[in-house]
């Protein structure tokens, strides 16, 4: 399989599931301002949406959109599923707010010649859903004590909430640590140039550790 992601933007929730489900996998950067890959390839080619992540497979088909990739890799992998018989359905319910609660919320963030208003909107409503989503944690992670792909999906939110000085309450500020603390985590982030900005030195030795575990012959 390949992941065609970009540092830093959503497709890092993709890379943390794929690390944390043991998949193999090639990383392939995309420049989002050219829409040419690493290896000089039209992104556009590969995805006509032009965004990432998108998640060729070895068949050669090509899955897009963040709630379908990780809900693939979820299945795909058995990881661990909230419980009760909509267990599934409530995993997707999850990563589908995520989406289009906090993630699309960011887009004034993201414009550069972004209204002062705009981000100030965006950032209280993104504030109200993380207020509700720490509410809801009664535990390490969204749904209990596992960790859920929908968990690396808050993390890469909460990424970009730091990287715009936006409020975090102190529930997703322990998640966040929490979140710092897994192997599989902090290797993505290495991966994509960000182990500085985020991670202990360590967190990255366990990711060093963890990367030569799992890696294959």
């Amino acid at each position: 399989m390949k992941l065609y992601l970009s540092p830093g933007a959503c497709s890092l929730a993709d890379h943390i599931a794929l690390h944390e489900a043991d998949m193999t996998f090639e990383k392939v950067k995309v420049d989002l301002k050219t829409k040419r890959t690493e290896d000089g390839r039209d992104f556009n080619q590969i995805n006509p949406k032009s965004y990432v992540p998108a998640l060729e497979l070895e068949n050669g088909e090509v899955l897009t959109e963040n709630v379908a990739i990780m809900t693939f890799i979820s299945d795909r992998a058995r990881l661990a599923d909230p419980d009760g018989d909509l267990g599934r359905y409530r995993l997707i319910e999850m990563l589908t707010f995520i989406s289009t609660e906090i993630h699309k919320q960011f887009k004034p963030f993201f414009d550069p010649n972004g209204d002062q208003v705009a981000k100030a909107k965006a950032a209280e409503k993104i504030g109200t859903r993380f207020k509700y989503l720490a509410g809801r944690m009664t535990d390490d992670y969204l749904f209990g004590d596992e960790f859920s792909v929908a968990d690396g999906y808050l993390f890469t939110m909460l990424t970009w909430a730091k990287n715009n000085n936006l409020d975090i309450p102190e529930r997703l500020e322990t998640f966040f640590r929490t979140m710092l603390a897994r192997p599989a985590v902090t290797l993505a982030l290495q991966h994509e140039g960000l182990g500085d900005k985020y991670s202990s030195s360590a967190s990255s030795r366990d990711a060093d550790q963890f990367e030569a575990r799992t890696a294959g012959p």
